[in-house]
């Protein structure tokens, strides 16, 4: 297939860039490379996917609605992997802004490109963040996601309505992947476990909120990108047993499907923090925080639906991805 990657430097679209160039792929990248973290990484990961000879790079913001247009006039596209947005739940508090441009402006940007050109299936990035304050746990798709606590979480659970109108209206295939903490080499400095690895390297202090007392389905890299292939192969369709009198929230009578991807096994903070103390061979000094507005206390994935529809099952525990980010942090910051 051609399928354009949005967000290619970062640290998904890097990873699954790479997979789709393994078995035989033509993909085309889109990325900004904004400063919002260290742009020197995303960069180098960059710089590993343009040594092959089947990837493209274009360096636009998807919120110009001018370049978007252009990049989709410019080629046709099998499928569409939408990853590029303004990420973080405690920026958006500060920066609202960058969260209506990029999320929202700039997810309409690729719907019409989608739209107008006729590609063939568009996966998109949600977010675990759409849960919010809900207690129930594991999370279902089929779940009420009607109060985010960030306006990072309001973007998310929009951008699954306007596919949704995009479906309905134009019977293009959308498929909203709801991300649960995503870890492993290569990954974002703006996460917990990068920051941790950090700090406990320098002997400073880690903020750990809630005072430690959260916990997390964080999931590999690699996993994440095989679920990912596993979707794009599989367009989204109508479903037959959908009920419009008792209407399930993640599928539809349109082409359109929500599904959770994460590990399905929560790891408590203070345990995750244990073993990266395990890997690192030192310990961490805390500095115990209280909650943080927009955080929630714990996630949990059910991901029941997409294993039916893929097979999809994670199989990298933390003891393993820990030390291979380690692994990775130390050789690219060479500590």
């Amino acid at each position: 297939m051609r399928v354009l990657v949005t967000g290619a430097a970062g640290f998904i679209g890097a990873a699954l860039s790479t997979a789709l160039l393994a078995r035989g792929d033509d993909v085309a990248g889109a990325d900004n490379l904004n400063d919002y973290y260290y742009v020197g990484l995303k960069e180098a990961r960059l710089a590993r996917l343009e040594a092959h000879p089947k990837f493209s790079f274009a360096r636009i913001d998807i919120a110009s609605r001018e370049k978007v247009t252009a990049l989709f006039s410019g080629a046709r596209f099998d499928a569409v992997v939408h990853l590029a947005a303004q990420a973080g739940v405690r920026y958006s508090i500060e920066n609202p802004h960058a969260y209506a441009d990029g999320n929202l402006a700039g997810f309409l940007n690729v719907l019409e490109g989608c739209r107008h050109s006729r590609t063939g299936h568009l996966v998109f990035a949600s977010s675990s963040s759409v849960y919010g304050a809900s207690v129930t746990s594991p999370f279902s798709e089929n779940d009420s996601v009607d109060h985010p606590v960030s306006l990072y979480a309001a973007t998310k659970k929009a951008n699954e309505l306007m596919a949704h109108s995009y479906a309905h209206l134009y019977r293009l295939p959308c498929t909203g992947l709801r991300f649960f903490t995503v870890y492993g080499p290569w990954g974002r400095p703006d996460m917990a476990y990068y920051k941790f690895t950090r700090g406990i390297l320098a002997g400073e202090p880690i903020p750990v909120y809630n005072h430690g007392d959260m916990a997390r389905d964080f999931t590999y890299i690699d996993d994440i990108v095989e679920g990912v292939v596993r979707i794009l192969d599989r367009p989204a369709a109508p479903d037959p047993g959908w009920d419009p009198a008792h209407p399930a929230v993640a599928s539809s009578n349109a082409p359109y499907r929500i599904y959770n991807i994460g590990n399905n096994r929560p790891v408590r903070l203070m345990d995750f923090i244990g073993v990266l103390e395990q890997c690192l061979g030192r310990k961490a000094v805390l500095d115990l925080l209280p909650m943080q507005p927009g955080d929630v206390p714990s996630t949990a994935a059910d991901i029941s639906a997409l294993n039916r529809a893929t097979g999809f099952a994670p199989s990298t525990p933390v003891e393993t991805g820990l030390a291979r980010f380690v692994d990775w942090y130390r050789g690219y910051h060479r500590t």
